[in-house]
């Protein structure tokens, strides 16, 4: 169910509430109400959450480079140490 149809159909539930006689429409309103609270904060839990993913997303691609140029770089030293050890050996 879409948000908008959430909406709607709560909204269809609290009119047909509100033709209900005063002493029964009390509860119902009530229950009706505690469901928006519930389904506001349901929505706003899975945007943190949703802000939580996509921190740890950008955070992951942050560290794969940061590896593969950790990598680059050892590579990089191995060989340069390599030279010098051949190099040294030649004299």
């Amino acid at each position: 169910m879409s948000e908008q149809e959430f909406q709607t159909k709560l909204n269809e539930l609290v009119s047909q509430i509100n033709t209900l006689p005063e002493q029964e429409r009390g509860p119902l309103e009530q229950l009706a109400q505690e469901t928006r609270n519930r389904h506001d904060a349901m929505k706003k839990t899975i945007a943190d959450l949703q802000e939580s993913l996509d921190y740890l997303r950008l955070s992951i691609k942050y560290l794969v480079f940061d590896l593969e140029a950790t990598r680059r770089e050892n590579e990089y030293l191995r060989r340069l140490l390599e030279k010098q050890a051949n190099g040294g050996q030649e004299e």
